[in-house]
């Protein structure tokens, strides 16, 4: 088997927080991201960097952690019993960045390893992540390009990878109780240790830098675009599906909770406004009507026409 060097992969992903906060205060051009270091008192701490009330994005958060301890958390053991017991180290890097502007989609990505260990025996090893992209509005020419991205950098590791993590990421995020994808998706990975180790560690690697190739391009397309007091009411409705999915389905915030880990980086996930409204129904020929009939279900974007719409 691969050495595996932790550092190595902590270097990378305090890298690409660094790289990734740098171009989105580019990209904004007034906000800058705080940086709040903090330390877990069962083992490990992280560093929270917070970017809000900028000129382009309204709250973006996007964090490093590395945690360790003695016992993996039920979250992490509850498909995988026979780890139960065993010491762990996890890291990675996670962000979710909610606009101003309702024509600019909130985006969410995040790269993680995970490594437990028991005297005696070989260490067990995965990588995770993804990106996905909610769009308050629709636009084909975004989904696609999102995807296009997400398929590209997919493609050096295998003809039916993009399918596969494309596919999961349509299945994870999805909230049962509205019968509805949060978004567009885009790509979502776990448990990745079926290549050898330097194989998995480029796809996580790839998968980060891809995040701003998909992201930055939509940004700057739609930071502009005029909009009205009811499309902002729309994007703060429908930020509150973002909310509802992080506190009933989200692994993240379920394993970062039943590890200690520091709440307000937990939830710094969350938006700074959002609002609910009983029974919401769209007007039927409104781009909101839109955005439920054609954009909230998956679809394969990169073979779809505007007529489908």
């Amino acid at each position: 088997m691969s050495t595996i060097n932790i550092e190595e992969i902590k270097a990378y992903l305090l890298g690409l927080q660094q790289q990734i906060c740098q171009k989105l205060e580019e990209v904004d051009g007034v906000a800058k991201f705080e940086t709040d270091e903090w330390q877990r008192e069962q083992g490990g701490g992280g560093v929270s960097r917070v970017l809000r009330g900028g000129a382009v994005f309204e709250q973006g958060g996007v964090n490093f952690s590395h945690v360790f301890g003695g016992e993996l958390p039920p979250s992490a053991t509850a498909s995988r019993p026979e780890l139960a017991g065993r010491s762990f180290q996890a890291m990675g890097v996670s962000l979710v960045i909610h606009p101003n502007n309702p024509h600019v989609p909130t985006s969410h990505a995040n790269v993680r390893f995970f490594i437990a260990e028991k005297p005696g025996e070989d260490p067990v090893w995965w990588f995770g992540g993804g990106f996905d992209l909610t769009p308050f509005y629709p636009r084909l020419e975004d989904a696609q390009h999102w995807h296009q991205v997400a398929k590209d950098l997919c493609e050096p590791f295998g003809e039916s990878v993009y399918q596969e993590y494309k596919d999961w990421c349509d299945k994870y995020f999805f909230l049962k109780h509205r019968n509805e994808t949060r978004g567009v998706g885009g790509l979502f990975f776990d448990d990745l240790n079926h290549w050898e180790f330097e194989k998995c560690f480029g796809f996580m690697q790839a998968v980060g830098q891809g995040y701003l190739d998909a992201y930055v391009p939509i940004v700057e397309k739609r930071k502009d675009t005029p909009f009205t007091e009811q499309e902002r009411e729309f994007q703060l409705y429908r930020r509150g599906r973002y909310v509802e999915f992080n506190l009933l389905y989200d692994r993240g915030t379920l394993f970062g909770i039943q590890s200690g880990g520091r709440t307000e980086s937990i939830l710094m996930s969350m938006p700074p406004l959002a609002r609910w409204e009983y029974d919401y129904q769209p007007d039927e020929s409104s781009k909101e009507a839109v955005l439920y009939k054609s954009f909230l279900k998956p679809r394969d974007w990169l073979s779809m026409q505007e007529s489908e719409l």
